[in-house]
């Protein structure tokens, strides 16, 4: 699916850090109960990144309605919003978004449905130029190992068979052990969690994580726990810096 190119300056294509962030926002609900799509937006904007994954935007119901109007997104950040949502109502796909700051190009999006028990698939943003694409993909996998392993063993072939020149996965990946459950990225990028995530009362388990492309390298990493993420929603948002090596081969 094709997306209008912006002739604008694209620091995907410079040597340049990229600010990489992923936050799942729990429909909007936070810890006090209440539905505060501003506090989300609030916490967006202090991210201060380039490119965001949000997952469990969009409400479960009906024709899964947005969490956040698209309004509000367009009127108070710098960012576009990827166009994953398949109605007019959704902004995301299964609940993920992409987030991408104003000036960097859109070139394409993509929809991967995922196995499991219950409805999951993942979402692609490709972003630069043709021949130097960065491919964002925001997931959020399954409760049951054996059903996170499928999706992502599905997400790297899908991957592997298309032509993006780098790709960063980046989400929820509902994955409590650092040691078991991610070997299908094992051999082709580099995964890092920036710290615990969940709960955001009580953070126990890095559980939001990005997975770097082999010539993307990390530069720095961190999680927000300020005082309103830690409200806001059940987990805290993650942040990256990155850089694109294109010189590796």
């Amino acid at each position: 699916m094709e997306c209008p190119t912006e002739k604008l300056v694209d620091i995907v294509n410079s040597q340049g850090r990229l600010r990489l962030a992923s936050y799942n926002i729990q429909k909007s609900v936070g810890l006090d109960f209440r539905r505060d799509p501003g506090r989300i937006v609030d916490i967006i904007n202090r991210l201060d990144a380039d490119v965001i994954a949000l997952q469990e935007v969009d409400k479960r119901l009906g024709d899964r309605p947005s969490s956040i109007a698209r309004e509000l997104v367009e009127n108070s950040t710098d960012f576009q919003i990827a166009e994953l949502a398949q109605n007019s109502v959704s902004m995301g796909w299964h609940g993920n978004a992409v987030l991408v700051r104003k000036g960097l190009t859109i070139h394409s999006v993509d929809h991967l449905t995922l196995p499991g028990l219950e409805p999951r698939g993942a979402v692609q943003v490709n972003l630069g130029d043709k021949g130097k694409l960065l491919s964002v993909v925001g997931v959020h996998l399954g409760l049951l190992r054996p059903f996170r392993r499928a999706q992502l063993e599905k997400i790297r072939a899908h991957l592997d068979d298309s032509d993006v020149d780098d790709a960063v996965i980046m989400g929820d990946f509902n994955e409590w052990s650092s040691s078991v459950g991610l070997e299908p990225l094992a051999d082709g990028f580099e995964i890092i969690s920036p710290g615990k995530s969940f709960h955001s009362a009580r953070p126990l388990a890095g559980l939001d994580r990005f997975a770097l492309g082999h010539r993307l390298e990390l530069l720095d990493a961190g999680v927000d726990q300020s005082s309103s993420a830690k409200i806001a929603s059940d987990h805290l948002p993650i942040w990256g810096d990155i850089r694109v090596n294109r010189g590796k081969p």
